[in-house]
């Protein structure tokens, strides 16, 4: 085995940027038995520079005001008119976002793609508001940092900061109804290729435990499940392990407008949840490839979840 040459260890995990997508040297292994006490210590410079990098790129992405409704990344004008138009929303804690969240969006694509009755033109992560009081929730701040972090690699994928900025909890059905506002009365909808514009159809994306708890006793409003399922409508990504469709029976509600109701298959099995990532942080165990590069380095520049007390059954 040849080891690396622990000198280039202090590129290895640079945060992205967009100037960072062309390689500017060609990449070498050299035949050289590192010192152990050299390599620790190249690490260890390493992921402080790459701190002090995140810290000051956190500047950017945690500013949340003044509010403007994103849509660099929107599609504005409708190329296939035949199809509706469609927006995916994610609404969730992300604490932090991991590399299933932004894979949820892109399975989403795939059966669109697929079924043919959609056009996407966008997707948006929506946080949750701090008053939500999950056990592990960053501040709002932090969260939508780091999903703007993640999402900066996606040419369609936004983070939208209303929910987060209000000045109360917000419930889900209040956040579709901002997003339909910001899309369809203030955008006007989506522009066709004669210049005319059609409304375009918002819907929650959402995975299989989200859904699974609109069974559970007074956490959900009946009248707001109505509106949900039946003004918006939901693609729900199945879970490991779990039968959305059985679930989907017996659910009243949802059986009810099951036309509105699309279920995604996971083809490749993903279970990374946020709770086990920042367990990993608390024991000091590597994160890496379960969250973005960028995420990774904003939490340990930022030192978050370092302390949190997670209870064993949000783990197992």
């Amino acid at each position: 085995i040849i080891p690396r040459d622990p000198r280039i260890r202090s590129t290895r995990d640079q945060p992205f940027t967009r100037s960072s997508q062309q390689l500017t040297t060609p990449f070498h292994v050299h035949a050289i038995k590192p010192n152990m006490s050299q390599a620790t210590t190249t690490r260890s410079s390493s992921h402080s520079a790459q701190n002090l990098s995140a810290i000051a790129v956190s500047s950017g992405v945690m500013r949340m005001t003044p509010y403007v409704f994103p849509t660099e990344r929107l599609q504005r004008v409708q190329s296939e008119p035949r199809k509706e138009p469609l927006v995916l929303v994610a609404c969730g804690s992300f604490s932090p976002i991991t590399y299933l969240h932004l894979r949820m969006f892109e399975m989403a694509m795939d059966w669109v793609r697929e079924d043919g009755r959609f056009e996407m033109l966008g997707g948006y992560f929506s946080p949750v508001h701090e008053a939500y009081g999950k056990v592990g929730l960053a501040s709002a701040a932090h969260r939508v940092a780091m999903c703007r972090l993640a999402a900066q690699t996606s040419d369609w994928l936004m983070v939208d900061a209303w929910e987060p900025l209000q000045p109360s909890y917000v419930r889900t059905v209040e956040v579709l109804d901002h997003f339909n506002h910001e899309l369809n009365e203030v955008l006007g909808g989506v522009e066709l290729p004669d210049g005319s514009k059609r409304p375009v159809r918002i819907m929650l994306l959402a995975g299989g435990d989200l859904i699974e708890s609109f069974g559970t006793p007074n956490l959900w409003a009946e009248a707001d499940l109505h509106r949900i399922l039946g003004e918006y409508g939901c693609f729900i990504i199945e879970r490991t392990g779990a039968d959305v469709w059985a679930f989907l029976l017996s659910h009243d509600i949802l059986y009810e407008h099951q036309r509105n109701v699309f279920v995604v298959k996971q083809l490749i099995y993903n279970d990374i949840s946020s709770t086990k990532v920042r367990l990993f942080v608390k024991r000091n165990m590597s994160i890496k490839y379960l969250v973005p590069d960028a995420v990774m380095h904003h939490i340990y520049a930022h030192r978050l979840y370092i302390g949190e007390r997670e209870p064993p059954s949000a783990v197992i």
